[in-house]
């Protein structure tokens, strides 16, 4: 579909970047972006988000490019959303919207299906109110995948009781992971988990330590459905890893509450490893952003490794720092050239025996 991408500056030290990144979002929805408009304000108009002077301006420049649908890059309340699509006789989405939907397009497994449809229905649940008569010849597309259009003619009880629906069929998963975690649980194995910003390289990593063939792409969100492979670590004994979602900013509420499943696997591990991407220059807001949805889900006092990944791109070479109590703090390695792996083994090693120990001794300290 042919987009253009309204880019709202609030007073964002960071705004060329996040517009960057919201530019890969919309790629990865299978936009073709054939404008961008800049407005900066601030603060947010009540009515257009953008204020009509500029609104106008998005308008002319829809028309001219012959643009089919209006991406903007800030969550809007469903007034300004209707306000806008008004205006431009076009589908807008926003934001949220536009995650939701590259969940939509990435999940392959049945629970990532049901939690991507639980995420939409929760979104549209708000916007029920909007116009939607001008929009009812346009099918599919970015914005109406999963659910998709037929959702649109649903009242809140109708869409209440699919909630409902949608959360049992859940529930029910999250009692089977429940159940594989106590076996694993019981074999004694160490469970690590794989965090950190999308497009991180989460997967590459997986894939070189468990020699796996899971998904990995150069794209935000490739991989939403938790993969699991249980490996031998030298000093560590048989180790279970998990490859889960990754995480951005501003990701929606609704999408971390409808993932709860999916990020159980996180909150229960006994070691995350935190993915960075070493070449970005964002990596520090990154870093920053992946612990807030940890301490959002519960797990910031889980014991975690920060894991510099793509030191062949940063020019960096593969080592281990430790912090002042001499705990192995930050590893750096390179996934795809696979430098840096054994250093991490024996990171992962070092960490679960320091974590095994505090759990023997707290166990003891309950029983006395």
């Amino acid at each position: 579909m042919r987009a253009l991408i309204i880019s709202v500056d609030l007073g964002d030290p960071d705004f060329t970047a996040h517009a960057e990144e919201f530019a890969m979002l919309a790629k990865g929805a299978g936009a073709e972006i054939v404008g961008t408009l800049t407005a900066r304000r601030d603060r947010p108009d009540a009515k257009f988000f953008i204020g009509s002077g500029k609104a106008d301006e998005g308008v002319a420049m829809a028309q001219a490019l012959l643009a089919d649908i209006v991406l903007f890059d800030q969550p809007l309340s469903p007034a300004q959303q209707r306000n806008l699509e008004r205006a431009f006789n076009l589908r807008v989405v926003d934001r949220v919207a536009l995650i939701l939907d590259i969940f939509a397009l990435r999940a392959k497994s049945h629970e990532g299906k049901l939690q991507v449809e639980l995420a939409q229905l929760q979104h549209l649940a708000t916007r029920l109110t909007r116009m939607w008569s001008h929009l009812e010849r346009q099918r599919g597309g970015i914005g109406m995948r999963g659910p998709g259009e037929s959702q649109l003619e649903m009242d809140r009880r109708m869409i209440g009781a699919k909630v409902k629906t949608l959360r049992e069929r859940l529930d029910k998963v999250e009692r089977q992971r429940v159940t594989q975690r106590r076996a694993r649980a019981r074999g004694g194995a160490l469970s690590v988990s794989l965090v950190g910003y999308t497009n991180a390289g989460k997967s590459t990593l997986f894939n070189a330590l468990t020699r796996a063939d899971a998904y990995a792409a150069d794209q935000l969100f490739a991989t939403l459905d938790t993969t699991t492979r249980r490996i031998w670590v030298e000093g560590a004994g048989s180790v279970v890893i998990s490859d889960t979602v990754g995480f951005i900013r501003d990701l929606p509420h609704n999408l971390i509450a409808a993932f709860r499943a999916t990020l159980e696997e996180t909150v229960h591990a006994d070691l995350l490893l935190h993915v960075v991407d070493a070449a970005s220059p964002q990596r520090d807001e990154q870093i920053f952003e992946v612990n807030k949805v940890l301490a959002e889900i519960g797990a910031a006092a889980i014991p975690t490794i920060l894991v510099y990944n793509k030191i062949d791109r940063a020019g960096l070479e593969p080592r281990v720092e430790r912090d002042a109590h001499g705990t192995i703090a930050r590893v750096f390695v390179s996934a795809t050239e696979r430098a840096g792996l054994d250093a991490l083994r024996g990171a992962i090693a070092e960490t679960g025996q320091i974590v095994g120990n505090n759990a023997a001794n707290y166990q003891t300290l309950q029983s006395e």
